[in-house]
C-alpha cells in the first residue's frame, strides 16, 4: 500500500466511525467528518495532509516510488 491510498483509507474509515458516533452518541461527532471533508479538500490543492505526515513516518512510500515486479 502507498501513501496516496492509505489517506483515502484513513480518510474513509474516519468518516464512517464519524457517522456511527453521530448516530450513536451525539449529532456533534459530524464535525469530525467536516474535518476530514476539509481536510481532503485542500489536499487536493497542495498536495499534502497531516495523514500523509504520518503514513510517511511508518515507512509507507509514495505512489510513485513503488516499483510493479
Amino acid at each position: 500500500m502507498n501513501v496516496e491510498r492509505g489517506v483515502r483509507l484513513m480518510a474513509g474509515v474516519i468518516v464512517l466511525v464519524s457517522l456511527a458516533l453521530a448516530h450513536y452518541i451525539s449529532p456533534y461527532w459530524l464535525w469530525l467528518t467536516v474535518f476530514v471533508g476539509l481536510n481532503l479538500l485542500q489536499s487536493a490543492f497542495t498536495n499534502w495532509c497531516p495523514a500523509m505526515t504520518i503514513l510517511r513516518a511508518t515507512g509507507m512510500k509514495d505512489a510513485n516510488c513503488v516499483t510493479m515486479e
